[in-house]
């Protein structure tokens, strides 16, 4: 599987547009889906399926809807799983930028431990897809649209409409680029 690397010329775009890119490409999701070498992107159906993330190879889970009620690291104890979570909620008007460089720093390092990674929230198209982009942002150094096309060319996804902001305004950090 070949994966693209990033370049620096793409536009910063509005929120607008960048839904408009959002709904172009993959429109379907596994329960998981490689996105990145060894970076899965999935929904809380893998999280919960122990023969799965076994059969996948997973050591490291960051939970982008990590509650005290439901799972946790306890669940996975005996599989070699190093867990995180995140308890961030699917509102626009979460700020979910609090997360990106504690969640960018879980998955670089268990990528660059040798380890499989499944970074998931409840559907695995919003959080915890806003998660892996800042990670492709922040770590391999992609603008924000390099690292939607990358992730849409294996998973459909939908971050909210805060998320994409949040997002943007990490793009026009990393970048400096505003819009003309």
């Amino acid at each position: 599987m070949a994966f693209r690397s990033s370049s620096s010329s793409s536009p910063v775009l509005t929120v607008f547009e960048l839904e408009q890119l959002l709904y172009k490409g993959k429109c379907t999701c596994n329960h998981a889906d490689e996105v990145w070498p060894n970076l899965y992107l999935g929904d809380q159906q893998m999280a919960d399926n122990r023969s799965g993330l076994s059969r996948l190879g997973i050591t490291h889970i960051l939970n982008c809807a990590h509650s005290k009620w439901r799972g946790g690291a306890d669940y996975y104890k005996g599989m070699g799983i190093t867990y995180e979570g995140i308890e961030a909620h699917d509102s626009p008007t979460y700020d979910m930028s609090v997360n990106f460089n504690l969640a960018a720093d879980f998955i670089h390092k268990a990528l660059s431990s040798g380890g499989k990674i499944l970074v998931h929230c409840a559907v695995g198209v919003s959080r915890s897809a806003t998660l892996v982009l800042a990670y492709l942002m922040l770590r391999q150094h992609m603008t924000l649209v390099d690292a939607i096309n990358t992730v849409k060319e294996r998973r459909g996804i939908i971050p909210n409409r805060g998320f994409l902001r949040q997002l943007s305004n990490l793009d026009r950090t990393l970048h400096g680029r505003h819009r003309i």
